[in-house]
């Protein structure tokens, strides 16, 4: 039976204190100068329509009690602190020189396709960074940086933009399932998975640890929330009150379609709609994500059930390498945005406070450097897979109507293969065996 509705209330959700996140000309709902974003006006906005901000633009700190109590281990002062907080900014320039460099395979033709995240750099590692190691994540195609930081190799992250594989990585041995295409999915897999933590728990099959039992994340974009898949997931997450929490970054654009046209109010209020607590945070502000993802695990975790977290944020790129968004929007939208750089505001923070040196920033862009050089390597290096592995992985187990279509493709590969001689990728070799060592 589903479990009683948290305790939590919108206002501990919508805190009063700290610094909004207000733009240029003077409005509070985190979006471009002179826009509404459903209507929304400086003064008038609800208080869980204002993005909740620890970081402001020129990367001044601004204390909230009810967020600053998530983040003790990076205000401490301590080295372990610094380490902590380098580390975030670490991760996010790698995460954006990763994205530049497979662009670039991209358009020398290495790779087929490459969705770019830059931009979005502190909404994915600050949510990342509150994960658990036996916490669950489901992503769409975007989460480069989540994925980074769940252990995933970098190369592995551009295996399927090569086409060399239907995913990747192996989700089990990360704690995330492989890149989601289908607009929205995902997020019904997470309450799927969530469903499973939720019944082990109440089978005993799983005793909950120190800080409670394990949660998921799924993460969805803004043109997501106009899908039914992300609609269906709300209401089974509210109804079972399962231990989800459900990120969208709001990055302003579904490939050409603006966010103010899919929506007449904040994201986060439909949220509420469905009975699930929601949260709007500055996207760009990587401690304050990391204090509203913590605090929104730590409800999963311990029987609070689902929380809705909308993070706005900006897509600096285009929607894919095959898009072009001058065709869509102006330039100075990227002008407004490009102020509110994520890792520039950071780096404004850490260096007011003596904790990011000169040595310190070179040493992060060889790092930077470095898996960008070894991720190209890498890349170039791939080889393609046996065609028959294309059979490989469909089921967990055998299946008669695979095993028939790899039978019958066998047979079709064969007939281009000259009697004793080989063709590479082709062999007798290739097309019987099973392919289970191929790459996933």
């Amino acid at each position: 039976m589903p479990s009683t509705m948290g305790s939590t209330s919108r206002d501990d959700l919508s805190r009063a204190g700290g610094a909004r996140a207000e733009t240029a000309s003077g409005t509070t709902d985190g979006t471009t100068a002179g826009s509404t974003n459903g209507g929304t006006t400086a003064g008038t906005a609800p208080p869980g329509d204002v993005p909740v901000r620890l970081l402001d633009e020129k990367g001044v700190r601004h204390p909230d009690p009810g967020l600053d109590r998530w983040l003790t281990d990076v205000d401490a002062g301590t080295d372990d602190a610094r380490g902590a907080l380098l580390a975030l900014y670490e991760d996010m320039v790698v995460a954006r020189r990763i994205d530049a460099e497979a662009t670039a395979l991209q358009r020398q033709g290495e790779l087929a396709l490459w969705p770019p995240l830059q931009g979005q750099e502190a909404a994915q590692v600050g949510s990342a960074a509150a994960l658990r190691d036996d916490d669950f994540v489901f992503s769409s195609y975007r989460e480069h940086a989540v994925a980074r930081r769940r252990g995933v190799a970098s190369v592995d992250l551009l295996r399927v933009w090569r086409g060399v594989t239907a995913s990747g990585w192996d989700p089990y041995a990360v704690g995330m399932a492989t890149p989601q295409v289908i607009i929205g999915a995902q997020a019904l897999h997470g309450v799927g998975y969530a469903l499973g933590i939720q019944a082990d728990v109440e089978r005993g099959v799983v005793a909950p640890g120190e800080g409670g039992t394990a949660a998921v994340v799924a993460y969805v974009g803004d043109g997501a929330m106009s899908q039914g898949d992300v609609n269906e997931a709300f209401v089974f997450a509210a109804t079972w009150q399962v231990p989800l929490v459900l990120f969208c970054q709001n990055n302003q654009w579904a490939i050409s379609e603006p966010v103010a046209l899919q929506s007449a109010v904040p994201l986060v209020r439909r949220a509420w709609g469905f009975g699930v607590p929601g949260v709007r945070v500055d996207g760009n502000d990587v401690l304050a994500v990391l204090a509203v993802t913590r605090e929104a695990l730590h409800r999963a975790r311990t029987g609070g059930g689902p929380t809705f977290v909308e993070a706005v944020t900006y897509r600096m790129g285009p929607h894919t390498t095959a898009d072009d968004p001058t065709r869509y929007r102006d330039a100075s939208e990227l002008d407004v945005w490009a102020e509110r750089d994520p890792i520039a505001r950071l780096a404004a923070y850490l260096r007011a406070g003596g904790l990011l040196t000169g040595d310190d920033e070179v040493r992060v862009r060889a790092a930077a450097d470095a898996v960008a050089a070894e991720l190209r390597a890498g890349v170039v290096a791939i080889e393609d897979p046996p065609p028959l592995s294309v059979f490989d992985h469909v089921y967990a187990e055998p299946h008669p109507t695979v095993a028939a279509e790899r039978a019958e493709h066998a047979a079709y590969l064969a007939g281009f293969a000259d009697t004793g001689t080989t063709t590479t990728g082709t062999t007798t070799t290739d097309t019987t065996t099973s392919g289970e060592g191929a790459d996933r």
